[in-house]
C-alpha cells in the first residue's frame, strides 16, 4: 500500500482549521502554519448562516459550538438613518459565536486528533504540491475609486430589538449580533474614497454611528470591550473564481462575499469541506495534484457563483444612499423580497 502523503495548510483561520480537522478525521497527516497567534480577535460578523451549518454537522463539529456557548439568532431587523423594519423571523436560525472562542475550540480539536500547528511566523516557501492556501482575503488597493476597511468590537449592555440588526449609512454599514457570554458583536464595513482628505472619524466613532441615528441610540449605554477592537484594510469585494488560481485555495483566499449577507463564515466552512475528498484522494495516490486542484476549484465556483452574483447586486443597492430608505421600507413590507434576498445569498 502506498504511503499516505502529508498536506500542509498555510493559514489557520476558519477554512484552514476546518480543512485540517476534516483531513485528520480521514488519517491524512496535516500541518498548519499560521502567521498569527491564538487566541485573538478578528474582524468577523461571528454569524453563521446558511449551508455551512450542514457542513459543520457532517464534520461532527456541531457539538463543539454548543460546548463553546454558541447562541442562536432567529430574528433580524434593518435600519437606515431614518427608517427601520420591525423584527422579522429569519428563514432559518443562525449560529453566533465569538471568533476568539471559536478559533480556540477549533485549534484544540485539530491538535487533539493529531494535527500539527505552527504559529507566529509566516510561511516563506513556494506553494508546491501538497500545500494548500488558506491565507484569508486578497488585498485590494482600491475598487471603483474607494478603499474598503472593516472594524469590530464587542460590547455589553446593548438592548437589541432583534437577534441581528443591520444599520445602513452613507459611509457603509454596521451589523450587531448577539454572541456568547452575554455580549454583542459590532462589526462594520466602511469605505474611504480615493483622494478624501483625512479621516472623518476614528474607527470607534464609525462603529457607534452618526449623531441621532438609530445605531448611536442603540449603543448609547453600551460597555465596550476595548481589548476586542480590531481592524482590517484593503478588503476586496470583487467576486473571484477559484479556477483562475494556480494553487489550491479555500475560504477567503478564493473570494469574499459582501459581509452584509452574513454568509462569509459559512463559505469558509463549505469550501473546506469541498476540498477534503480530492485532497484525501491525492494523499492516497488516487489522483494528481492538478486534478485535485481542478476538482476543488470547479466545485467551489459552481457552489458559490449564484450567491456571489446576488450579493454583489444587494450590496450595491444597500450602499447607495438614495436607495437606503426605500430599501428598508420595502423590506419592512415585503415577505417575498425578504425571503428571496436571504435564499439567494446563501
Amino acid at each position: 500500500m502506498a504511503k499516505t502523503k502529508p498536506i500542509t495548510i498555510i493559514g489557520g483561520g476558519l477554512a484552514g482549521l476546518t480543512l485540517g480537522i476534516g483531513l485528520r478525521q480521514r488519517d491524512v497527516p496535516v500541518t498548519i502554519h499560521e502567521a498569527g497567534n491564538y487566541p485573538r480577535h478578528r474582524v468577523c460578523g461571528e454569524f453563521i448562516s446558511g449551508r455551512g451549518q450542514a457542513t459543520l454537522a457532517r464534520l461532527g463539529l456541531g457539538q463543539l459550538f454548543d460546548e463553546a456557548g454558541a447562541v442562536r439568532a432567529e430574528t433580524a431587523a434593518f435600519f437606515s438613518e431614518t427608517k427601520s423594519t420591525a423584527p422579522r423571523s429569519l428563514p432559518s436560525a443562525a449560529i453566533c459565536l465569538s471568533r476568539f472562542t471559536l478559533d480556540g475550540a477549533l485549534v484544540k480539536t485539530f491538535r487533539k486528533i493529531g494535527g500539527e500547528l505552527f504559529t507566529g511566523e509566516r510561511f516563506g516557501k513556494d506553494f508546491n504540491e501538497g500545500i494548500v492556501r488558506a491565507t484569508g482575503r486578497r488585498v485590494a488597493a482600491d475598487e471603483s475609486g474607494a478603499r474598503w476597511f472593516g472594524l469590530k468590537i464587542h460590547a455589553r449592555k446593548v438592548a437589541l430589538t432583534a437577534d441581528l440588526e443591520m444599520h445602513l449609512s452613507p459611509r457603509g454599514y454596521v451589523g450587531i449580533a448577539k454572541i456568547n457570554d452575554g455580549e454583542v458583536n459590532i462589526c462594520g464595513l466602511f469605505r474611504k474614497h480615493i483622494g478624501e482628505i483625512g479621516e472623518a472619524q476614528n474607527g470607534r466613532e464609525l462603529l457607534r454611528g452618526q449623531p441621532g441615528s438609530p445605531l448611536q441610540q442603540r449603543l448609547g449605554a453600551a460597555e465596550f470591550d476595548e481589548d476586542s477592537f480590531c481592524a482590517i484594510a484593503g478588503i476586496s469585494l470583487r467576486p473571484q473564481r477559484a479556477a483562475v488560481r494556480a494553487e489550491i485555495c479555500v475560504g477567503d483566499a478564493i473570494t469574499m462575499i459582501p459581509p452584509v449577507t452574513g454568509n462569509g463564515m459559512s463559505m469558509s466552512f463549505e469550501s473546506a469541506e469541498l476540498a477534503i475528498a480530492p485532497l484525501v484522494a491525492w494523499s492516497r495516490g488516487a489522483i494528481s495534484w492538478e486534478n485535485a486542484r481542478k476538482k476543488i476549484a470547479h466545485d467551489c465556483d459552481v457552489t458559490f457563483a449564484r450567491r456571489l452574483a446576488w450579493a454583489k447586486w444587494l450590496q450595491r443597492i444597500m450602499l447607495t444612499p438614495a436607495l437606503q430608505n426605500p430599501l428598508v421600507t420595502f423590506a419592512a413590507h415585503s415577505d417575498w423580497f425578504w425571503r428571496l434576498a436571504f435564499d439567494r445569498t446563501r
